[in-house]
């Protein structure tokens, strides 16, 4: 039974639906940033669909190079066209959904059948790693005689939060196995070649693609891409060919060497897992090949690179607190320590004033150090990654990270006792830390538009305290293990819990989100004081803990995470969507966030020890990784039933932290 749930594999009721086609999308990425992304049924819905969205400044510099192949089979005196659009009319023309009998993944592969009459096409598409190609395989499974495939190759050039409402003159070339095309201006031209076949140059805009994610997102919902070349090519029964969207002329066009390559990366992401049971190990095997797609190389300068997280598909960076609190889950989990290890060292390089940067800009800018948890949650990544080294027999590794950054560690924890930016500081009357200014979002509930910072949370929050107790708590483990007092570390960490005291609400009987605010404390229900359950170094009592659990239970969580806020609260928000103000708004203040999944399972264990109970809470995360972003966990839900899902529809510490959940109920 759980290994069905993790199954991605559809008929005809799924991909013969135009609408539950659509709202399922895939994802393949090619460790660098780089992505390819789209629809069962092969519309447009978002801007950042694509088949080739190239990393030119990896991991970031993301920009739509190939927006899609427009496919058309000749079958015995019979055309099929096989691509399927959505204009502005709302008219869908073709409807190439209709001859899908079958789409399924192939560790995380997207894979299509076409039925046209008794032939079957299969199509399959994934990025080479570590190189921003994308390769596009047909092989004619079965025929009475021969095809002849058509495409129209829909090309662009822009940043791939953009959008192409009116076309320029771009130049489109003839070169040895396909086509290049260049724009104006820009320095990389990239290519479509396929050693089979051939291509004719073209150059007409297409005007009038509807993109009906971006309409509810607010946007125009309205794209244009250009037509730059046709491709035809002879195919015979049980042959294939393949072409290559990319940037270099000499790409490899040997789509059979190009796929084992493919199979031995998904074969050695496998290879490294635990232990597992029967029933674990379909769950896990696709949440391990979903964390991959999240991890990229980042260059550290003088020819030197490390490691990264991309937060989110299809449009985050790579964010210092997402990559923390995913690493356990993303590296660790899926039995790479090394990238975990690579990763900490690269972020430690980044660190100024006792602070990890919150992200890292698209175009290549300075980072951005505007986060009071990113740092702390840097201290529980470091944990996490020593005990992992200790329990696998490697205890040397872990020893060694931290002798290399220890004095790192010593400096953040100095800065936030003498104050850093942002009035991020400890204050010396109860040990705790006070962050923020006006006009400033700190906390991970960092939604701002037009200057207006939704969840300001300025004061004392109680996630970032329980985060700082547990910082000390982690230090006084690292001073032991280097040999060093901890002393001091302990006389901080009992300054804390001692006024960790201040955030327990007995009236209501659970704590306030935020004391000692410019208007007072603030005592709405959040799913932030979960994390003084959950983390390992907890200032709560166990009769606090249990309460703070069953506050959650019984108001926040639901099927997919817990609300950003109790739906009695005032401000409350139970659905996400609309323009960027209206969709803000709500964005934590009510919609659910499916990463808390994770703590909250895990302060569920602490108090209960019920392994059953607390798996029973991650079953609708597993079911949803056929829904949506096909084989990974979407960002956000809405936060009244039936708990849509929304935003980005592959979040790094969604699959991170359902990983690790469903890890730690076995």
């Amino acid at each position: 039974m759980v290994g069905h749930l993790a199954q991605v594999d559809f008929g005809r009721g799924i991909c013969g639906d135009p609408i539950a086609a659509a709202r399922r999308e895939w994802l393949v990425t090619n460790g660098i940033g780089g992505y390819a992304c789209g629809t069962i049924s092969g519309e447009l819905t978002r801007r950042y669909h694509g088949l080739l969205l190239a990393a030119l400044q990896p991991p970031l510099g993301r920009t739509l190079l190939v927006a899609k192949f427009d496919e058309c089979l000749e079958y015995l005196g019979d055309g099929f066209a096989l691509s399927t659009n959505r204009y502005a009319t709302g008219e869908l023309d073709p409807q190439g959904y209709r001859y899908i009998q079958r789409f399924r993944l192939d560790g995380s592969t997207p894979v299509w059948e076409f039925a046209l009459a008794d032939a079957l096409l299969e199509k399959r598409v994934w990025m080479e790693q570590g190189a921003n190609i994308t390769y596009v395989q047909y092989s004619l499974l079965h025929a009475a005689e021969p095809v002849r495939l058509k495409l129209r190759v829909l090309a662009n050039y822009r940043d791939y939060h953009g959008a192409t409402t009116q076309g320029w003159k771009m130049q489109v070339k003839p070169v040895q196995n396909g086509v290049e095309i260049a724009s104006p201006g820009e320095d990389v031209p990239f290519y479509v070649l396929c050693k089979d076949g051939q291509f004719t140059p073209r150059h007409e805009w297409v005007s009038g693609f509807a993109l009906s994610v971006e309409q509810y997102r607010g946007f125009d919902g309205l794209e244009s891409h250009l037509h730059c070349a046709d491709f035809q090519a002879e195919l015979e029964p049980g042959a294939s060919l393949v072409l290559a969207a990319c940037l270099d002329p000499a790409t490899s066009l040997e789509g059979a060497a190009a796929w084992r390559r493919q199979s031995a990366h998904t074969a050695s992401l496998l290879s490294a897992l635990g232990e597992s049971t029967v029933d674990d190990r379909p769950v896990v095997e696709r949440l391990a090949l979903a964390a991959d797609q999240f991890i990229v190389a980042r260059s550290l300068g003088k020819g030197t690179s490390g490691h990264s997280v991309i937060a989110g598909y299809p449009w985050f960076g790579d964010w210092g607190r997402d990559t923390m609190i995913s690493l356990p889950g993303l590296a660790l989990a899926t039995g790479h320590p090394q990238v975990a290890c690579s990763i900490l060292r690269t972020f430690a390089k980044f660190i100024n004033q006792g602070m990890l940067p919150n992200r890292f800009p698209d175009q290549g800018e300075q980072p951005e150090y505007n986060t009071v948890d990113a740092t702390l949650w840097y201290f529980e990544a470091i944990r996490a990654y020593i005990e992992h080294e200790d329990g696998s027999g490697n205890p040397e590794h872990g020893s060694s990270l931290l002798q290399e950054i220890y004095p790192v560690l010593q400096e953040i924890i100095d800065w936030h006792l003498g104050g850093t930016r942002y009035r991020i500081g400890v204050d010396i009357r109860d040990g705790l830390i006070y962050a923020g200014e006006p006009g400033v979002q700190l906390t991970w509930m960092d939604a701002k538009v037009d200057g207006w910072v939704v969840t300001p949370r300025i004061g004392k929050p109680v996630d970032i305290n329980a985060l700082w107790y547990n910082a000390l708590g982690c230090m006084q483990g690292f001073a032991r293990r280097l040999g060093e007092s901890p002393d001091r570390y302990n006389a901080l960490a009992e300054r804390v819990r001692s006024g960790f005291g201040r955030f327990w609400n007995g009236q209501k009987g659970y704590c306030y989100d935020v004391i000692d605010g410019p208007d007072g404390d603030d005592a709405s229900l959040r799913p932030n004081q979960i994390f003084a359950v959950a983390l390992p170094y907890s200032p709560l009592s166990a009769e606090q803990s249990q309460a703070v659990v069953e506050a959650c239970a019984r108001h926040l969580h639901t099927s997919h995470g817990l609300r950003s806020l109790a739906s009695f609260e005032a401000g409350y928000q139970g659905q996400y969507g609309g323009a960027l103000l209206k969709r803000d708004a709500a964005y934590h203040q009510g919609t659910v966030w499916s990463w808390l999944i994770g703590p909250f399972v895990r302060a569920h264990l602490r108090v209960y020890g019920d392994r059953r109970q607390a798996r029973a809470y991650l079953i609708p995360l597993v079911q949803h990784l056929s829904d949506h972003g096909l084989g990974s966990v979407s960002e956000i839900f809405d936060g009244d039933p039936p708990f849509t899902p929304r935003g980005c529809f592959a979040q790094a510490w969604g699959v991170a932290e359902l990983l690790r959940a469903w890890i730690d109920t076995r």
